[in-house]
């Protein structure tokens, strides 16, 4: 089909159907050598580390009493509830409630850092 239109105006060499343009690999190093790339980094290494250090002792505390503590883990509660089960639903309990404590803290710290820094790569780029 011929059309009389004339071009559409000059991008800069960029066809914005094509989508953004990807910054270079030195505008991807000078970010991660930025204070603010870092202060994203310690806000998430905050967050995160103490809370897998804690998840992973607890997880530990669990197999260690399932192996050593057979009398303890296999007292009643209530019922034919004994106590290895609450501690084993707890591990579940406890994976949700990370996940969930992580969503809010990404939500909250992490994901208007990081939507920062994006937007200004993309402004420069």
């Amino acid at each position: 089909m011929v059309t009389e239109a004339p071009p559409p105006p000059s991008t800069g060499g960029h066809d914005p159907a094509a989508g953004p343009v990807q910054p270079t690999t030195e505008a991807f190093v000078a970010v991660q050598e930025s204070a603010e790339f870092g202060e994203l980094r310690r806000t998430y290494r905050s967050f995160a580390f103490p809370l897998t250090v804690a998840f992973i002792a607890w997880y530990l505390l669990y197999v260690l009493l399932s192996n050593y503590a057979g009398g303890f883990m296999g007292t009643k509660l209530f019922g034919n509830i004994n106590v290895a089960l609450v501690l084993g639903l707890g591990q579940f309990a406890t994976t949700f409630l990370i996940a969930w404590l992580y969503s809010r803290h990404a939500a909250d710290r992490l994901d208007p850092k990081a939507e920062a820094i994006k937007n200004r790569m993309e402004a420069d780029a």
